[in-house]
């Protein structure tokens, strides 16, 4: 191993994987921080997919130097701490709590923090997180029902999360390449802040990132990040050049899709998918909380509806999550979800079901933990950031496409199957 990798939720972890295997990377994505002396094969890089993003910031700063911890003792050369490339999080952490936490397991002066992903429209000017053309404090992730992201500024977000100086290298030192970029995180760990906002508005600047940084422990941020780090090791003649695969040989089996972000990126392609006629079946936190909506007649829906995928979401708008929070609070309303997916899910491979199309980073979380996935190949990219993989060690593999809720183009149900064979 070469580059350890720790996520914050497992789409995440998907997409950073995705992004090292199509820069040239062997890599395995693994559910939870693994035993000890867990076999990883022959991979490059392992990405650690957690699910630390919401839960209290103490405990994410434990699970995470937990696995921090375990990828250096399989022989990591620089770590990872990958977050969401819309900076989610509170004023309390987690991005601040664990950034420091593994900055003292390393023992470095300085670190990084660039959420940017162009391809995503994810960009970073003068320390402000744009999420396309807006401002990420006007964009629809105000009204995220978890992490409502109100404040674009990502120095003072981050400086409310840790004791640690923020700083920023502003676009300008960033335009001006490798060594300018490499001076300027040089002269910060001399004598000044110790977490730097990195800005970043296309792919050429994390590449100069990525190579400004080849000598630094610990480097934070989105799957963006990860664009130039494989070329450092392919430079030093540590891996060889290849691509992520262009199709994936999935187990024959059922398909079926379960979403259940609200975000609005999945509200448009639930919409798109229903337009296009695919069954679908929305579910409700309070029809779930009453008895009157079970994982039973979700099972019989599906079953009903055919060989093609169906379609079962929760996906709604944020007036109704708010309303549904009120009335179960805000964690039962989001986990009483997840348990119903988790429970058709079981049931559905035990079924014969074989291809899982999840939307949403804790849906996704709970369908593989339900599922007893403890691994990942990765396939074929989607979308960016959004891969088909395919779980590994099991007697019954599944095909699972992992997408954030955020993640993905308004036909992205539609499509995906077809880089399946």
């Amino acid at each position: 191993m070469l580059l350890g990798a720790i996520a914050d939720d497992l789409t995440g972890a998907t997409d950073l994987a995705l992004m090292l295997a199509r820069e040239g990377m062997k890599t395995v994505q693994v559910v939870g921080t693994p035993p000890a002396g867990f076999d990883t094969g022959d991979a490059e890089a392992v990405v650690v997919a957690l699910k630390s993003r919401t839960i209290p910031a103490s405990e994410a700063v434990s699970l995470s130097l937990e696995a921090g911890r375990w990828l250096l003792a399989s022989g990591a050369r620089q770590l990872i701490f990958k977050y969401c490339s819309t900076f989610d999080s509170t004023s309390k952490g987690n991005i601040g709590p664990v950034a420091e936490a593994l900055m003292d397991l390393l023992g470095v002066g300085v670190t990084i923090a660039c959420p940017a992903f162009p391809a995503n429209k994810r960009t970073v000017y003068r320390g402000h997180l744009f999420v396309g053309d807006l401002l990420l404090s006007d964009s629809p992730m105000k009204d995220h029902p978890l992490t409502p992201m109100r404040d674009a500024n990502l120095v003072r977000v981050l400086q409310a999360q840790t004791n640690v100086p923020v700083g920023l290298v502003a676009r300008e030192v960033v335009a001006e390449g490798p060594q300018a970029i490499r001076s300027s995180f040089a002269a910060a760990a001399s004598d000044g802040p110790r977490m730097l906002i990195v800005d970043a508005i296309e792919d050429d600047d994390l590449r100069a990132i990525g190579e400004a940084a080849s000598d630094m422990k610990l480097i934070t941020g989105g799957s963006g990040i990860a664009l130039g780090l494989p070329e450092n090791f392919r430079r030093a003649g540590l891996i060889e050049g290849r691509g992520a695969p262009e199709s994936l040989a999935a187990p024959a089996g059922r398909s079926v899709i379960l979403a259940g972000s609200c975000s609005a990126a999945t509200r448009r392609q639930v919409a798109a998918a229903i337009a296009a006629g695919l069954p679908a079946r929305q579910i409700d936190p309070l029809a779930i909380a009453d008895g009157t909506e079970t994982p039973a007649e979700v099972l019989a829906f599906i079953e009903a509806a055919g060989e093609g995928p169906a379609l079962v979401y929760a996906s709604a708008d944020p007036a109704a999550v708010t309303d549904a929070q009120i009335k179960l609070g805000r964690d039962r309303a989001g986990t009483i979800i997840e348990h119903l997916f988790a429970d058709v899910a079981v049931e559905l491979r035990n079924r014969g079901y074989r291809r899982f199309l999840v939307a949403g980073g804790e849906t996704s979380g709970a369908v593989v933990q339900a599922l007893g996935v403890s691994a990942l190949t990765i396939g074929p990219e989607i979308d960016p950031g959004v891969p088909w993989t395919l779980s590994l060690g099991d007697e019954a593999p599944v095909a699972l496409a992992l997408k954030s809720g955020n993640f993905g183009t308004d036909d992205f149900f539609l499509k995906a199957w077809k880089l399946l064979a």
